[in-house]
Protein backbone atom coordinates (compact mmCIF):
# COMPACT_ATOMS: atom_id res chain seq x y z
CA UNK A 1 0.00 0.00 0.00
CA UNK A 2 2.90 2.36 0.80
CA UNK A 3 4.34 1.74 -2.68
CA UNK A 4 0.94 2.31 -4.27
CA UNK A 5 0.63 5.70 -2.57
CA UNK A 6 4.00 6.73 -3.98
CA UNK A 7 3.51 5.38 -7.49
CA UNK A 8 0.13 7.06 -7.94
CA UNK A 9 1.37 10.55 -7.01
CA UNK A 10 1.81 12.07 -10.45
CA UNK A 11 -1.30 10.38 -11.86
CA UNK A 12 -3.30 12.21 -9.23
CA UNK A 13 -1.70 15.49 -10.37
CA UNK A 14 -3.08 15.13 -13.87
CA UNK A 15 -6.25 13.23 -13.06
CA UNK A 16 -5.13 9.92 -14.58
CA UNK A 17 -6.23 6.76 -12.76
CA UNK A 18 -3.55 4.44 -11.45
CA UNK A 19 -4.24 0.83 -12.27
CA UNK A 20 -7.91 1.06 -11.35
CA UNK A 21 -7.02 1.49 -7.67
CA UNK A 22 -8.85 3.88 -5.40
CA UNK A 23 -7.39 7.38 -5.39
CA UNK A 24 -4.70 7.37 -2.70
CA UNK A 25 -4.33 9.85 0.10
CA UNK A 26 -1.15 11.67 -0.91
CA UNK A 27 1.67 12.76 1.34
CA UNK A 28 1.81 16.55 1.11
CA UNK A 29 4.00 18.99 3.03
CA UNK A 30 2.49 21.89 4.90
CA UNK A 31 4.27 25.17 5.51
CA UNK A 32 6.16 25.97 8.69
CA UNK A 33 5.11 28.98 10.73
CA UNK A 34 6.69 30.42 13.84
CA UNK A 35 5.14 28.89 16.93
CA UNK A 36 5.39 25.24 15.88
CA UNK A 37 6.74 23.07 18.71
CA UNK A 38 10.15 22.30 17.24
CA UNK A 39 10.95 19.75 19.95
CA UNK A 40 8.54 17.42 18.13
CA UNK A 41 10.40 17.52 14.80
CA UNK A 42 13.49 16.34 12.99
CA UNK A 43 15.12 18.83 10.61
CA UNK A 44 16.76 18.00 7.27
CA UNK A 45 17.82 19.85 4.13
CA UNK A 46 15.31 19.94 1.27
CA UNK A 47 17.45 18.48 -1.49
CA UNK A 48 17.24 19.79 -5.05
CA UNK A 49 16.99 16.28 -6.46
CA UNK A 50 14.62 13.85 -8.18
CA UNK A 51 12.24 11.97 -5.90
CA UNK A 52 12.68 8.23 -6.21
CA UNK A 53 11.37 5.12 -4.48
CA UNK A 54 13.64 2.08 -4.16
CA UNK A 55 11.47 -1.06 -3.83
CA UNK A 56 14.39 -3.32 -2.97
CA UNK A 57 15.29 -4.02 -6.59
CA UNK A 58 14.41 -1.01 -8.79
CA UNK A 59 13.87 2.77 -8.67
CA UNK A 60 10.41 4.20 -9.35
CA UNK A 61 9.43 7.77 -10.19
CA UNK A 62 6.54 9.76 -8.73
CA UNK A 63 4.57 8.80 -11.84
CA UNK A 64 5.11 5.07 -11.42
CA UNK A 65 7.82 4.79 -14.10
CA UNK A 66 11.14 3.05 -13.67
CA UNK A 67 14.42 4.97 -13.47
CA UNK A 68 16.86 2.67 -15.24
CA UNK A 69 19.98 2.93 -13.14
CA UNK A 70 23.05 0.95 -14.21
CA UNK A 71 23.31 -2.41 -12.48
CA UNK A 72 26.60 -1.46 -10.84
CA UNK A 73 24.98 1.63 -9.27
CA UNK A 74 22.71 -0.40 -6.97
CA UNK A 75 25.18 -3.11 -5.99
CA UNK A 76 25.16 -3.39 -2.20
CA UNK A 77 21.82 -1.57 -1.79
CA UNK A 78 19.61 -3.09 0.93
CA UNK A 79 16.68 -5.12 -0.43
CA UNK A 80 14.17 -3.09 1.58
CA UNK A 81 11.97 -0.19 0.38
CA UNK A 82 13.59 3.25 0.75
CA UNK A 83 12.17 6.67 -0.05
CA UNK A 84 14.57 9.43 -1.03
CA UNK A 85 16.12 11.59 -3.74
CA UNK A 86 18.52 10.90 -6.57
CA UNK A 87 20.93 13.80 -6.14
CA UNK A 88 23.98 15.27 -7.86
CA UNK A 89 24.50 18.19 -5.50
CA UNK A 90 23.11 21.68 -5.01
CA UNK A 91 22.20 23.60 -8.13
CA UNK A 92 22.50 20.64 -10.50
CA UNK A 93 18.85 19.67 -10.92
CA UNK A 94 18.72 20.17 -14.70
CA UNK A 95 21.83 18.05 -15.25
CA UNK A 96 20.50 15.39 -12.87
CA UNK A 97 17.08 15.31 -14.51
CA UNK A 98 18.61 14.80 -17.94
CA UNK A 99 20.70 11.90 -16.62
CA UNK A 100 18.05 9.91 -14.75
CA UNK A 101 15.35 10.31 -17.40
CA UNK A 102 17.35 8.55 -20.11
CA UNK A 103 16.02 5.14 -21.10
CA UNK A 104 19.62 4.02 -21.62
CA UNK A 105 21.69 5.12 -18.60
CA UNK A 106 25.06 6.78 -19.15
CA UNK A 107 27.67 5.49 -16.71
CA UNK A 108 29.61 8.76 -16.61
CA UNK A 109 26.52 10.66 -15.44
CA UNK A 110 25.38 8.07 -12.89
CA UNK A 111 28.83 8.04 -11.26
CA UNK A 112 28.04 11.59 -10.10
CA UNK A 113 24.70 10.63 -8.53
CA UNK A 114 23.85 9.36 -5.06
CA UNK A 115 20.56 8.06 -3.71
CA UNK A 116 19.90 10.04 -0.52
CA UNK A 117 17.42 8.24 1.74
CA UNK A 118 15.05 10.11 4.04
CA UNK A 119 12.52 7.41 5.02
CA UNK A 120 11.81 3.68 5.28
CA UNK A 121 8.21 3.17 4.13
CA UNK A 122 7.77 -0.43 5.30
CA UNK A 123 8.86 0.18 8.89
CA UNK A 124 5.65 0.60 10.89
CA UNK A 125 7.30 2.64 13.63
CA UNK A 126 7.41 6.36 14.51
CA UNK A 127 9.77 8.45 12.40
CA UNK A 128 12.28 8.80 15.26
CA UNK A 129 12.69 5.02 15.24
CA UNK A 130 12.94 4.99 11.45
CA UNK A 131 15.76 7.55 11.73
CA UNK A 132 17.63 5.20 14.06
CA UNK A 133 17.08 2.27 11.70
CA UNK A 134 18.26 4.32 8.70
CA UNK A 135 21.41 5.21 10.62
CA UNK A 136 22.10 1.59 11.52
CA UNK A 137 21.56 0.49 7.92
CA UNK A 138 23.34 3.33 6.07
CA UNK A 139 26.07 4.60 8.41
CA UNK A 140 28.50 3.47 7.22
CA UNK A 141 26.93 3.06 3.82
CA UNK A 142 27.16 -0.28 1.98
CA UNK A 143 27.63 1.64 -1.30
CA UNK A 144 29.42 4.82 -2.38
CA UNK A 145 26.22 5.74 -4.25
CA UNK A 146 23.91 5.48 -1.25
CA UNK A 147 23.58 7.85 1.68
CA UNK A 148 21.24 9.03 4.39
CA UNK A 149 19.82 12.56 4.49
CA UNK A 150 21.12 14.11 7.69
CA UNK A 151 18.44 14.45 10.38
CA UNK A 152 18.95 16.72 13.37
CA UNK A 153 17.05 18.73 15.98
CA UNK A 154 16.59 22.48 16.35
CA UNK A 155 15.00 23.89 19.51
CA UNK A 156 14.26 27.50 18.57
CA UNK A 157 12.77 29.45 15.70
CA UNK A 158 15.79 31.77 15.51
CA UNK A 159 18.22 28.87 15.19
CA UNK A 160 16.01 27.21 12.58
CA UNK A 161 15.93 30.41 10.51
CA UNK A 162 19.69 30.79 10.85
CA UNK A 163 20.13 27.25 9.55
CA UNK A 164 17.72 28.00 6.68
CA UNK A 165 19.72 31.08 5.69
CA UNK A 166 22.97 29.10 5.83
CA UNK A 167 21.60 26.37 3.55
CA UNK A 168 20.15 28.88 1.08
CA UNK A 169 23.37 30.94 1.01
CA UNK A 170 25.24 27.76 0.04
CA UNK A 171 22.86 27.04 -2.84
CA UNK A 172 20.31 24.83 -1.10
CA UNK A 173 16.52 25.05 -1.45
CA UNK A 174 15.35 25.03 2.15
CA UNK A 175 14.60 22.74 5.07
CA UNK A 176 12.07 20.05 5.89
CA UNK A 177 10.54 19.22 9.27
CA UNK A 178 9.28 15.70 10.02
CA UNK A 179 7.34 14.95 13.22
CA UNK A 180 9.16 12.38 15.30
CA UNK A 181 6.10 10.39 16.35
CA UNK A 182 4.53 10.24 12.88
CA UNK A 183 4.15 7.06 10.84
CA UNK A 184 4.80 6.82 7.09
CA UNK A 185 1.62 7.66 5.21
CA UNK A 186 -0.33 10.08 3.06
CA UNK A 187 -2.49 13.14 3.52
CA UNK A 188 -1.79 16.79 4.19
CA UNK A 189 -0.96 17.35 7.83
CA UNK A 190 1.54 19.06 10.07
CA UNK A 191 3.59 15.84 10.27
CA UNK A 192 5.66 17.14 7.35
CA UNK A 193 6.46 20.85 6.95
CA UNK A 194 8.67 22.76 4.53
CA UNK A 195 10.72 25.71 5.72
CA UNK A 196 11.50 28.21 2.97
CA UNK A 197 11.63 31.97 2.46
CA UNK A 198 9.11 31.45 -0.34
CA UNK A 199 6.52 28.85 -1.37
CA UNK A 200 6.65 26.72 -4.49
CA UNK A 201 4.05 24.72 -6.37
CA UNK A 202 3.36 23.10 -9.73
CA UNK A 203 1.09 23.99 -12.64
CA UNK A 204 0.51 22.97 -16.26
CA UNK A 205 1.35 25.30 -19.15
CA UNK A 206 -1.83 25.98 -21.15
CA UNK A 207 -0.78 28.92 -23.35
CA UNK A 208 2.20 31.03 -24.46
CA UNK A 209 1.48 34.77 -24.40
CA UNK A 210 3.64 36.98 -26.67
CA UNK A 211 6.12 39.49 -25.31
CA UNK A 212 6.24 43.23 -25.90
CA UNK A 213 9.02 45.80 -25.94
CA UNK A 214 12.38 44.13 -25.37
CA UNK A 215 10.62 40.76 -25.42
CA UNK A 216 8.97 41.37 -28.81
CA UNK A 217 8.97 38.11 -30.78
CA UNK A 218 9.65 36.08 -27.66
CA UNK A 219 7.64 34.71 -24.78
CA UNK A 220 6.00 37.37 -22.62
CA UNK A 221 4.35 35.12 -20.05
CA UNK A 222 2.93 31.66 -19.51
CA UNK A 223 -0.75 31.03 -18.85
CA UNK A 224 -0.78 28.12 -16.43
CA UNK A 225 -3.38 26.03 -14.66
CA UNK A 226 -3.30 24.56 -11.16
CA UNK A 227 -4.77 21.15 -10.40
CA UNK A 228 -7.89 22.87 -9.03
CA UNK A 229 -8.58 24.34 -12.49
CA UNK A 230 -7.70 27.96 -11.68
CA UNK A 231 -5.47 29.77 -14.16
CA UNK A 232 -3.01 32.66 -13.86
CA UNK A 233 0.01 34.13 -15.64
CA UNK A 234 3.70 33.83 -14.90
CA UNK A 235 5.85 36.50 -16.56
CA UNK A 236 9.11 36.53 -14.60
CA UNK A 237 11.95 34.16 -13.80
CA UNK A 238 12.78 33.23 -17.41
CA UNK A 239 16.18 33.46 -19.04
CA UNK A 240 16.43 34.87 -22.57
CA UNK A 241 16.96 31.32 -23.84
CA UNK A 242 13.77 30.17 -22.12
CA UNK A 243 11.86 33.08 -23.63
CA UNK A 244 13.13 32.05 -27.07
CA UNK A 245 12.25 28.40 -26.41
CA UNK A 246 9.53 28.34 -23.73
CA UNK A 247 8.28 25.17 -22.03
CA UNK A 248 5.84 23.46 -24.41
CA UNK A 249 2.11 23.62 -23.79
CA UNK A 250 1.18 20.67 -21.57
CA UNK A 251 4.45 20.80 -19.60
CA UNK A 252 4.35 20.71 -15.81
CA UNK A 253 6.43 23.53 -14.32
CA UNK A 254 7.48 24.52 -10.82
CA UNK A 255 6.99 28.15 -9.79
CA UNK A 256 7.74 30.13 -6.65
CA UNK A 257 5.42 32.58 -4.96
CA UNK A 258 5.01 34.57 -1.76
CA UNK A 259 1.69 33.61 -0.27
CA UNK A 260 -1.68 34.26 -1.87
CA UNK A 261 -3.82 37.20 -2.94
CA UNK A 262 -7.27 37.87 -1.50
CA UNK A 263 -8.70 35.88 -4.42
CA UNK A 264 -6.58 32.83 -3.61
CA UNK A 265 -4.10 33.08 -6.47
CA UNK A 266 -0.30 32.97 -5.99
CA UNK A 267 1.27 36.32 -5.13
CA UNK A 268 4.32 37.37 -7.22
CA UNK A 269 4.55 34.01 -9.02
CA UNK A 270 7.78 33.46 -10.96
CA UNK A 271 9.10 30.58 -13.03
CA UNK A 272 11.61 28.21 -11.44
CA UNK A 273 12.01 25.22 -13.76
CA UNK A 274 10.34 22.51 -15.80
CA UNK A 275 9.36 19.53 -13.69
CA UNK A 276 10.91 17.02 -16.06
CA UNK A 277 11.78 14.23 -13.66
CA UNK A 278 9.92 11.40 -15.42
CA UNK A 279 11.72 8.98 -17.77
CA UNK A 280 11.61 10.10 -21.39
CA UNK A 281 8.42 9.14 -23.22
CA UNK A 282 6.78 7.52 -20.22
CA UNK A 283 4.70 10.21 -18.50
CA UNK A 284 1.22 11.09 -19.81
CA UNK A 285 0.72 14.81 -20.37
CA UNK A 286 -2.62 16.62 -20.42
CA UNK A 287 -4.03 17.18 -23.92
CA UNK A 288 -3.77 21.00 -24.00
CA UNK A 289 -2.84 22.47 -27.35
CA UNK A 290 -3.32 26.23 -27.32
CA UNK A 291 -0.36 28.54 -28.03
CA UNK A 292 -0.22 32.14 -29.18
CA UNK A 293 3.56 32.64 -28.97
CA UNK A 294 5.30 32.55 -32.33
CA UNK A 295 9.05 32.50 -32.51
CA UNK A 296 10.61 35.08 -34.84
Amino acid sequence: MKLLIFLCFAFALVGTPCGGAEEPELSLAGVYEEGVALDDYWVSEKLDGVRAYWDGARFWSRGGNEYRAPQWFTQGFPDVPMDGELWMGRGRFSELSGAVRRLEPVDESWRQIRFMVFDLPDIDQPFSERVRQMARMLMPSPSPYLGMVSQRREKSHSRLMAELDRVVSEGGEGLMLKRGNSHYGGGRSDNLLKVKRYDDAEAVVVEHLPGRGKFQGMLGSLQVERNDGRQFRIGTGFSDEQRENPPPVGTIITYRHYGYTSTGLPRFASFMRVRNDEPVGSFPKPSITRSSHKAP
